[in-house]
């Protein structure tokens, strides 16, 4: 192999590889917890008024854009419209799921590291939305904002939020669109070498433009969560690259040097032996 190649594209270390029904009644396990949660953070309406109205207050104290600059640019094109509003229903579980596959069958050790860090944030996330319930700005009427969902299509709430059986609306602090992005971007960037691997950052910023544009986030809402997928990635221990078959420019060729017990292994002695010799011959006289 060559030096320059990539030991991160060789064979898997398979011995790393967590058992697969453990790991899918795990991450089933967590997924249902997470949506029952949500679920009883459910019914407070008029607590999320008022925090939305204190959030979309925060955001123009801190002169942040107006989500409706982002809606109006995707409100061009009807065609646009129904592309962001297809990316935000179709893309978020379907990118984890296939995200957490792949890790788990090519990086198994990037693969535990990956699952612990989405965990983590999604409990926090969880906690905030029981904590904090909040209405999204295409319910808030102060931000003048089109339901792009329900106007041109897809959408994955029902028309009356209040009794929307299938998802909290009331929800939206903080985004895990966006926090789930962000980590599908930073796992597969620290868990590939490719030059191209960078481009993965695109993953986020749509989903933060396709949230922002179709109104149902704040800009807030992606910050909170990039604060908690910040904290998680700085508690939670990193994998180790060289464990993890990452290491980069590992020598992989023949031992450098001459092999052990060689002439040229010894040290070289600046006084040469002509000079230990002479030494000798004094001492013996």
């Amino acid at each position: 192999m060559d030096a320059r190649t990539d030991p991160a594209e060789c064979e898997p270390d398979a011995s790393a590889r967590p058992p697969l029904v453990r790991e899918l009644l795990l991450v089933v396990g967590l997924f249902l917890v997470y949506k029952l949660g949500r679920q009883i953070a459910n019914g407070h309406v008029a607590e999320a008024y008022r925090n939305a109205g204190d959030v979309w207050n925060i955001e123009r104290a801190l002169h942040l854009p107006g989500e409706g600059t982002v809606q109006r640019a995707l409100l061009h094109s009807d065609t646009l419209i129904h592309i962001a509003n297809t990316y935000y229903a179709a893309v978020h579980f379907p990118a984890t799921i296939l995200f957490l596959g792949w890790l788990y069958w090519r990086r198994p050790r990037h693969y535990r590291w990956a699952r612990r860090v989405l965990a983590a944030v999604t409990g926090a996330a969880l906690a905030l939305h029981l904590l904090l319930p909040l209405t999204p700005p295409r319910m808030l009427h102060a931000a003048h904002l089109v339901d792009t969902g329900q106007v041109y299509g897809p959408t994955v709430y029902g028309s009356s939020p209040a009794t929307d059986s299938m998802a909290n609306q009331f929800a939206a602090m903080p985004s895990l669109h966006f926090g789930w992005a962000l980590m599908i971007a930073i796992g597969l960037i620290a868990a590939t070498r490719s030059r191209w691997r960078w481009l993965w950052l695109l993953h986020p910023l749509v989903t933060l433009g396709v949230i922002v544009g179709t109104a149902n986030h704040y800009w807030l809402d992606s910050l909170v969560a990039g604060v908690l997928l910040a904290l998680a990635l700085a508690v939670i221990r990193w994998p180790d690259r060289v464990a993890a078959g990452v290491a980069v420019g590992a020598h992989t060729g023949p031992p450098i040097g001459p092999p052990d017990g060689a002439p040229g292994d010894r040290p070289v002695d600046p006084v040469g032996e002509p000079a230990r010799e002479l030494a000798a011959g004094g001492a013996r006289r």
